[in-house]
């Protein structure tokens, strides 16, 4: 006779309800040293919304887990104080914010180059010193995308950092290389967008 105790558990041959496997508990063991690990080169790309939102959520299982976590955005900027800026300082990760705006689309190239030079290095002396066990590079494909970054130089850069160390680089347009060299890769694909569909704007907590 199946089990009927679980109302949300699918019919059986007989009419009865089949009983849901029981779940696993998440293992409380402790993350791996660095050196017992595989650090992954994990990209999100694509002209759908959710690429930073995703890193987001990594960042968050990470910070969960007791792991070093910190973020460089390439676009935004630090006077816009957005939503999960605000959540980082109450949980104590640290998000850098590097840009002005979308900075991208001016026509000032020289300064567009230099911003983007300028928070590069910043992002490459964490990957050197190996200052945290996840490294989120929001939006960085625009910088090598336009051009104002060498990929060839950020991907070895990103090769050559310690060991166990995961990198998260996001933004649209990912280049061949890059795309290449990761591990995980996953393309964000827009059916649907408020903005675009109804004239909806930026909605707080949702992109801002």
């Amino acid at each position: 006779m199946a089990d009927r105790t679980d109302p949300l558990a699918p019919p059986d041959d007989e009419g009865g309800k089949v009983p849901r496997p029981k779940q696993k508990r998440p293992s409380s063991r402790r993350v791996p040293p660095r050196d017992q690990r595989h650090g992954l080169l994990i990209v999100h790309t694509g002209d759908g919304k959710g690429k930073t939102t995703a890193a987001l959520g990594l960042l968050l299982r990470a910070a969960g887990r007791g792991m070093t976590v910190g973020m460089f955005q390439f676009i935004k900027n630090a006077s816009a104080d957005y939503g999960e800026h605000r959540a980082a300082r109450q949980l104590g990760v640290e998000i850098t914010p590097l840009g002005d705006g979308f900075t991208w689309l001016t026509e000032n190239i020289a300064a567009d180059r230099a911003l983007a030079e300028r928070g590069w290095t910043l992002c490459r002396d964490a990957l050197e010193k190996g200052t945290f066990d996840v490294l989120i590079l929001d939006e960085l494909t625009y910088a090598l995308t336009f051009g104002w970054l060498d990929t060839s130089a950020v991907l070895a850069a990103i090769a050559g950092r310690p060991k166990g160390t995961h990198v998260v680089v996001t933004g649209r347009d990912a280049p061949v290389a890059l795309v290449d060299a990761a591990d995980l890769v996953t393309e964000m694909r827009l059916i649907k967008h408020p903005y675009r569909d109804r004239g909806l704007g930026a909605q707080a907590g949702i992109e801002l």
